[in-house]
């Protein structure tokens, strides 16, 4: 039993190891995005999204595309993701599951997995257990997309939102929700990245 642990362990550790290169080409990348302004960062959606029309792969745009998100979570929220966090984002690009524990910025992790994949054009879903974290993420993350030129929206049970920092609901107490703006579901759906929950993606 020790053994087949002890192989599962080396298995894993030489899976995080093949992605030192990519992790590496991301953070080489950071001193130029940081010299980038707000207008050109906001464009970089439109740029990876033409890209990829052109023919490169979301692989090949995956250190630009992590590079650009950190920037924005930097910039907008002022939390950087660390590099464990990008492993993580590798992970679930490449359709494998990654755990983390509570407090270990799952949320944040997922952000530059879900802004690459968006750049095909078709849309996003980011499913979650239930409604409040479905419009928490959404109200938290939407200004990471925001800055990068993507829209992110939220449908929870008979509602739907998305995220305009020019709409301001001054009801809400917790600021993260206060720039969700009503929209029907249709529109929800259309927008680049949409948070939600199983119950609600799978009737619809």
């Amino acid at each position: 039993m020790l053994g087949f642990l002890g192989k599962l362990l080396d298995s894993n550790e030489r899976e995080i190891g093949k992605f030192k290169p990519l992790i590496e080409a991301i953070n080489n990348l950071e001193k130029k995005i940081s010299k980038l302004s707000d207008k050109q960062l906001k464009g970089k959606f439109a740029e990876l999204k033409l890209e990829h029309e052109r023919g490169k792969s979301l692989d090949e745009l995956l250190p630009e595309a992590f590079a650009s998100v950190r920037e924005a979570s930097q910039r907008v929220i002022k939390q950087r993701h660390f590099d464990v966090q990008m492993m993580a984002a590798i992970s679930l690009h490449q359709g494998r599951i990654a755990e983390q524990k509570t407090g270990e910025g799952k949320t944040l992790s997922a952000t530059p997995a879900i802004f690459l994949n968006a750049a095909t054009g078709k849309g996003v879903h980011l499913v979650t257990v239930n409604d409040y974290l479905a419009r928490r993420d959404c109200g938290w993350m939407g200004p990471i997309f925001h800055a990068l030129g993507a829209t992110c929206a939220t449908i929870i049970h008979d509602e739907a939102f998305i995220y305009d920092p020019k709409y301001k609901d001054s009801s809400k107490d917790d600021k993260r929700l206060q720039h969700l703006k009503p929209v029907s579901r249709k529109e929800a759906y259309a927008a680049d990245v949409t948070y939600g929950t199983n119950n609600e993606f799978g009737f619809d």
